[in-house]
């Protein structure tokens, strides 16, 4: 498949999770995406030690050619300069200081390439007395941005997040902002700079609490003091032990229907009850009656009712319920690989569809170095160079493991 994006040339020079899983974007819509490694290959290898099968590296390595490159040594920054000349987008993830150390500033990178995107993540951003602060998404997105301030009750602190979802949006981010500048390459024929960092697409996730607070309204400094108050917006447990997020906007609407729902219409005959006002000046009482009222009810029984009373809710999915999901495997979320390896038959989606724009079937993603021999040779290098690259320890081929 040819895809949107063919003919878009692609350096992932990135590691971990954020900038690479832009790139990855990027290959799904059929950019070559040259993923640019250490001999030893991108860390992000080593998330799923222990586990049979190295998920995470599958998922955001897919549909990429693997270059294993030391480009520490002078030899191995020419290879990745030579590489840059025709490219059309650099992933990274230096902060301004390496930027600078690697010469891949935006600078320096236009005087052998002006058509050039160079698009950057880091933990804090450029500016600043924490652009060379080293950050991973549980402590720059979820941590710094007050995300887990948002994420727990009144003395119970929070908990560590999962991984990965920082990363992930942060990922979205850079990707929109790539589409961006190379529009504007169209009407200017010149490359930009695309930064962005994990606090500042934690802070954006987080922004309608932050803009609260911005305005006087702390709603988590609230919570420290008197525990989550709304029961109309809360996590509820049935009779046999499932977990049910109950997320009513219209709580003048629905509360009446709710209560008849949930078999209590005599709860709007007490005066503490009765609407909507009295009801939040006695939330912790309300939101007391309803946990034993769901306690009471199977998971059958209240999506029973819920679903018939029009009242917004849903299950707190397990994640192993998640990937059998009928309704994200028919709109394409949850979607099968060409791989026959055990254990990656499926995988997930870029999470956006283009009408008449199918993504490209994921496959394997790259060991260690697969593509070097043919990346250089297509870059221009005969096998003697390649030769003289792999034994001098500046670039690694498949078949050969680094000592």
């Amino acid at each position: 498949m040819a895809g949107v994006l063919s003919g878009l040339k692609v350096v992932d020079a990135g590691s971990f999770l954020a900038g690479p899983c832009a790139a990855t974007i990027l290959s799904d819509y059929g950019a070559d995406v040259i993923k640019v490694e250490p001999r030893t290959g991108d860390r992000h290898r080593t998330i799923a030690a222990g586990h049979p099968i190295d998920h995470s590296w599958q998922l955001t390595g897919r549909n990429k050619r693997s270059l294993a490159l030391n480009i520490a040594k002078p030899e191995g920054h020419e290879v990745l300069m030579r590489l840059l000349q025709d490219t059309d987008v650099l992933v990274v993830n230096f902060s301004a200081s390496q930027l600078e150390k690697y010469g891949l500033t935006l600078e320096k990178l236009h005087k052998i390439n002006k058509r050039l995107v160079l698009a950057q993540i880091s933990g804090y951003g450029l500016k600043g007395p924490d652009a060379d602060r080293r950050a991973f998404d549980l402590t720059g997105w979820f941590a710094r941005t007050g995300v887990l301030d948002m994420m727990h009750d009144k003395d119970i602190p929070p908990s560590p997040p999962a991984g990965g979802v920082g990363d992930h949006s942060t990922a979205m981010t850079l990707f929109g902002g790539i589409m961006v500048a190379l529009f504007k390459r169209e009407q200017t024929g010149e490359g930009s700079m695309v930064s962005t960092s994990l606090a500042a697409t934690g802070t954006w996730a987080n922004g309608l609490n932050l803009q609260a607070v911005m305005t006087g309204s702390d709603i988590a400094a609230r919570r420290d003091k008197e525990g989550w108050s709304n029961p109309m917006t809360n996590v509820y447990t049935s009779s046999d032990g499932r977990h049910i997020m109950l997320a009513v906007q219209n709580a003048k609407r629905d509360w009446p229907i709710l209560a008849t729902a949930l078999g209590h219409p005599e709860w709007l005959e007490d005066e503490r009850f009765s609407d909507v006002r009295p009801l939040f000046r006695n939330r912790f009482a309300a939101k007391e009656i309803m946990l034993a009222a769901f306690a009471e009810l199977t998971l059958d029984q209240i999506s029973e009712r819920l679903e018939a009373a029009g009242i917004v809710f849903s299950l707190i999915a397990r994640n192993a319920e998640v990937i059998e999901d009928e309704q994200l495997i028919a709109n394409g979320v949850i979607v099968p690989t060409e791989s026959k390896e055990p254990g990656y038959d499926r995988t997930l989606a870029t999470p956006f569809q283009i009408s008449g724009e199918p993504q490209r079937t994921p496959a394997l993603a790259p060991k260690i170095g697969e593509h070097t021999q043919s990346i250089l040779s297509e870059a221009g290098y005969s096998d003697a160079d390649i030769e003289q690259m792999i034994n001098n320890e500046v670039a690694g081929a498949a078949q050969r493991k680094p000592r």
